[in-house]
């Protein structure tokens, strides 16, 4: 969003789609990412480094801003077309050699670590349920096969202790210091302070302008 100010870009590419992301995550699960509000009182109660060049990029601006003041456009293209995953798999893997991962942003190790361990064993989230949801809904998954698929740990166990020492690396921290987070007292968003009501209220408002579908969580 930043780079598209910046440089005056009128339209941003999105891979967002509802074909397999018809299903939001409960915000008790990912809260919302722009809330400044919270991120900055996050980061007064724990932070140990100023915010100079962390991106920080809120709702407003991306939402309201960019959107009506800059004639910015988000374009999502596989709204538009028949998309369905097998099938893009598929062709990716036989036009381009492209491989196939386990589970959806196993592209990344961070996210792999977060969702795939992180959330499901010390929360008890586990978001391939979301995943799955769409994918059933969509008709693109039967609810036998996403059962029989949850019953598998969400990581892979021979490589969990190379996947904690790779996040602890790139969070400057010890083995030992990241696996002492995991036994302290779990934390939700309601235990910072945060623009909740603001955001319910901007998506009441879009979805009576037809600016956006509402979303239930």
């Amino acid at each position: 969003y930043h780079f598209a100010n910046k440089h005056g870009i009128k339209y941003i590419l999105n891979g967002g789609n509802y074909s397999t992301e018809c299903v939001r995550n409960p915000l008790e699960w990912m809260y919302y990412g722009t809330d400044m509000w919270q991120l900055k009182d996050i980061h007064k109660q724990f932070g140990e480094r100023p915010l100079v060049d962390y991106p920080l990029s809120s709702i407003w601006f991306h939402k309201v801003y960019l959107r009506f003041f800059k004639g910015v456009k988000v374009i999502k293209p596989l709204n538009y077309v028949p998309y369905i995953r097998s099938e893009a798999i598929e062709t990716l893997s036989r036009e381009y050699g492209w491989k196939s991962y386990p589970r959806k942003h196993d592209e990344s190790r961070f996210t792999k670590f977060y969702e795939g361990y992180w959330l499901p064993t010390k929360f008890g989230y586990d978001t391939r349920k979301i995943q799955y949801s769409s994918l059933i809904l969509t008709g693109q998954m039967t609810r036998e096969d996403a059962l029989n698929n949850l019953a598998q740990p969400a990581y892979d166990p021979e490589t969990l202790d190379q996947d904690f020492e790779y996040i602890a690396n790139k969070l400057d921290m010890t083995v030992s210091e990241l696996k002492a987070l995991m036994e302290l007292p779990n934390k939700s968003y309601r235990d910072y302070k945060s623009q909740r009501y603001l955001f319910d209220l901007g998506a009441k408002v879009m979805h009576l302008l037809g600016m956006e579908r509402a979303v239930k969580r």
